[in-house]
């Protein structure tokens, strides 16, 4: 395995659990670089004014960074590890536009989306919604206070959609909501050993512990 996606709803952990697995493994970490998006914290308090340059400014920012990162794949780090995927860009963008701009915006995804590289292996963490709420109030971004439970649950259908039209891609879906991955050596060992010491086919694999 040389590329592997570790993704998740809002608050699951992947951007945790990719930099825990990156410094064990030597891998190369690409993490998304939602921080420095001007438009974040307006979308959250003005959705509708500010949802079609947040989702363009995402996709550029994620075009460029997977077009340069997994194009120079080192000797010394042979496996990359990303806490996302492209796909995420069209996944948001049918739940934050409507109509004419998310018409318009698929257009381009569909331009540019052929020319990234595809995973050997996609990681979904799933949590129920309430314990995602749970971790993001703890984490305490101001601008993310006012996530909804109904809007996590949309992106959550919307991944879950994903899979089901990509069977070409090998998916597999953990439930953590009895692990403390973070805290936990154990739980830790037990989710890194689930992801790289098994096989598994394209299509879509589902484990819970």
């Amino acid at each position: 395995m040389q590329y592997l996606v570790i993704e998740g709803n809002i608050g699951a952990g992947k951007t945790t659990l990719s930099t825990m697995l990156s410094e064990d493994l030597n891998a190369k970490l690409v993490l998304e670089r939602f921080a420095d998006n001007p438009f974040l914290p307006r979308f959250y308090n003005d959705p509708d004014r500010y949802s079609f340059p947040l989702e363009l400014s995402f996709l550029a920012e994620r075009y460029k960074q997977l077009n340069d990162e997994l194009r120079s794949l080192s000797l010394f780090q042979p496996l990359i590890i990303a806490d996302y995927f492209f796909m995420k860009s069209l996944i948001f963008a049918k739940n934050t536009l409507k109509g004419d701009e998310y018409n318009l915006y698929r257009q381009i995804f569909e331009i540019i989306y052929n020319s990234i590289p595809k995973p050997d292996l996609y990681v979904y963490l799933h949590l129920p919604t309430p314990k995602l709420l749970e971790n993001i109030h703890k984490r305490g971004r101001d601008y993310e206070q006012q996530i909804t439970a109904e809007y996590l649950d949309d992106i959550q259908k919307g991944y879950f959609d994903f899979f089901k039209q990509h069977p070409e891609y090998t998916f597999l879906v953990i439930d953590t909501s009895n692990l403390d991955f973070v805290s936990n050596q154990a739980d830790y060992l037990k989710l890194k050993s689930v992801i790289f010491d098994q096989t598994y086919t394209k299509g879509t694999q589902r484990i819970t512990f």
